[in-house]
């Protein structure tokens, strides 16, 4: 989208925006509320998203927003977070302690872990042991067929292929072990894609999209972020959601074990990829500069019109909102789909957006200035 975009020029956000504003989400199940609470902060400041890309439950997100115009986006995000929620209602807590809210936490992750979501998933009659060798039986303990019927009833196909905003889903090739992303810019999109970038094993079944089946995109990697910077051609800011925090304390139960592990298994990959692409844009605005410097004779010299075009860089303005978990959320946080969580989790959302507007100076310096910076602007 250009500055002459009128969306763009008719902005009120709380800061310049460049061509091109990016949402980028990852994977984590129930904590994808988190998710919706940030979308629904963002459009109340009036930043308009431009290209959103996502990763299993951030996929969902993700063809929820694309395949809405902006008038119901919201909506149609509360209408999926208040189906898969359903079973398991809000009512009040006798006591508001962590030792109470870990109690309630671990019943209401073992109610999904027996009897699934309503809208997302059902737990199987038989156990795949049971199933004929190769069949979705025989590869999950879950049968997403309730999926499919939720994301055709909230999303408008048509718009999400070809409206406004570009969507972006990863998935893995489970033959080849290949990752790769579904794109509105090359292929068309339907459920099975968005079910594809979702299917963890060992949970939920493979999907089948041409002759080819496909696991969850988290296998491999837990964020698109390095989809969305592989395919930049102008300047971009990305707000990038993650669900799982790397830094963290030292565990004290076996329960904070698998918290820990889960959050540094899911959250590694996701800073690693932001750290190299950003220290590799840094290192390439260098060369740049140096460039820049060479005298004129030198500048039809084949290898440094070579060095020129790798050196060449658009800016980003990456802004990590990342969901830091409470005391009291354990190991099952990622499939602990109840009301009172969902709420909780999209407040949190909100919160994260509100705190890094508070900050947003230095967002718009990098942005005026055409640089390419990291920002975490919410508390630790």
């Amino acid at each position: 989208m250009s500055d002459a975009d009128p969306r763009r020029r008719k902005t009120n956000a709380p800061m310049p925006l460049p061509d091109q504003v990016a949402l980028v989400l990852q994977g984590g199940g129930a904590l994808g509320s988190f998710q919706a609470g940030v979308y629904e902060a963002l459009e109340e400041v009036d930043i308009e998203v431009d290209w959103v890309a996502g990763i299993s439950i951030g996929a969902v997100n993700a063809a929820l927003i694309a395949g809405n115009p902006p008038e119901r986006r919201v909506e149609r995000l509360r209408q999926f977070w208040d189906k898969v929620t359903s079973r398991l209602p809000s009512f009040p807590i006798p006591w508001a302690s962590d030792e109470m809210r870990e109690v309630l936490h671990e019943w209401s992750a073992a109610m999904v872990a027996t009897g699934g979501v309503p809208g997302f998933f059902a737990p199987r009659p038989l156990p795949p042991i049971m199933a004929a060798p190769g069949s979705c039986e025989a590869l999950s303990y879950y049968d997403t067929t309730p999926l499919v019927a939720t994301l055709n009833e909230l999303v408008d196909w048509d718009l999400l292929n070809n409206g406004p905003v570009r969507l972006s889903v990863g998935a893995v090739e489970i033959e080849s072990g290949n990752f790769f992303f579904f794109d509105t810019k090359k292929c068309r999109i339907d459920h099975r894609h968005i079910m594809a970038s979702g299917a963890l094993p060992p949970g939920l079944p493979p999907v089948e999209i041409d002759g080819k089946w496909w696991w969850d995109g988290g296998v491999v990697s837990n964020t698109p972020l390095s989809h969305v910077l592989d395919n930049q051609t102008t300047d971009l800011l990305i707000f990038q959601v993650d669900l799982f925090s790397s830094q963290g304390v030292k565990p004290r139960t076996m329960m904070d074990v698998m918290a820990r592990a889960k959050e540094i298994q899911y959250s590694s990959r996701t800073r690693t990829i932001s750290d190299e692409r950003m220290k590799a844009r840094k290192r390439r605005e260098v060369a740049s500069r140096v460039l820049a410097k060479l005298p004129p004779e030198l500048k039809d010299d084949p290898d440094v019109k070579a060095l020129t075009a790798i050196a060449h860089e658009n800016a980003v303005s990456l802004v990590q909102l990342i969901y830091r978990a409470n005391a009291w959320e354990g190991g099952s946080r990622d499939y602990e789909f109840s009301e009172r969580t969902k709420a909780e989790h999209w407040q949190a959302g909100r919160d994260a957006v509100e705190q890094t507007i508070s900050k947003s100076g230095l967002i718009a310096t990098n942005i005026l200035d055409g640089k390419t910076a990291a920002f975490d602007l919410t508390p630790r």
